[in-house]
């Protein structure tokens, strides 16, 4: 019952009331990413949800624009701004994925909605974390987030899938609270941001 109706229910009262008390955060972070980042504050992407279907989702843009003279993206690192380091050092390029709680194409937990051309490259057990709404956080983060490689994050993303329960749910959150203060786990050792999933890392 809980996995089916009340789930939904609680995550959708807790999104609204988050952004409502969070309103403030908000849309300060949204201005300083604004002028930061020359006018785009947000930043939208594809991700499988559910089932596999994808949906877009939304996140405070960390990272510039910048290119080379090719016409590349510069690396990660050189596009990390300050003010954009320090929102993902405190997890509030989360925040905008409460509206997406609210739409429904995420829970308040779950396992993490990655890359569409990720969906290839999982084996059938790995695949079974599309079988419940992705989270804004989860039990892979709250037990190494981008500090664990990707094989042991999907073993943790399955495991959330057979003991989902509103016990396990408030624990995450809980445990969560605890990484965002400590900073714990933000990026993989020398990267500024998490490397890609080849299918064998």
């Amino acid at each position: 019952m809980y996995k089916f109706f009340f789930k939904r229910v609680i995550d959708f009262l807790i999104a609204l009331t988050a952004l409502i008390v969070l309103s403030p955060v908000f849309i300060a972070v949204t201005v300083l990413l604004y002028f930061a980042n020359e006018g785009k504050p947000f930043f939208v992407q594809a991700r499988p949800g559910l089932n596999e279907k994808i949906f877009n989702i939304i996140k405070f843009k960390t990272m510039n624009d910048k290119k080379d003279r090719q016409g590349n993206y510069l690396p990660d690192s050189e596009r990390l701004t300050p003010v954009g380091s320090f929102i993902r050092q405190t997890s509030l390029d989360e925040l905008p994925q409460l509206i997406n709680v609210l739409k429904g194409d995420m829970a308040i937990i779950g396992p993490r909605p990655l890359l569409p051309q990720y969906l290839s490259l999982y084996n059938e057990n790995q695949k079974r974390r599309h079988s419940i709404r992705p989270g804004i956080t989860g039990w892979a983060q709250v037990n190494g987030r981008n500090a664990i490689s990707w094989v042991k994050k999907f073993e943790l993303d399955v495991w959330y899938v057979d003991h989902m329960s509103l016990a396990t749910d408030c624990r995450v959150i809980l445990l969560t609270l605890k990484k965002v203060i400590k900073k714990e786990g933000i990026n993989q050792a020398d990267q500024a941001t998490v490397e890609a999933f080849n299918g064998n890392n």
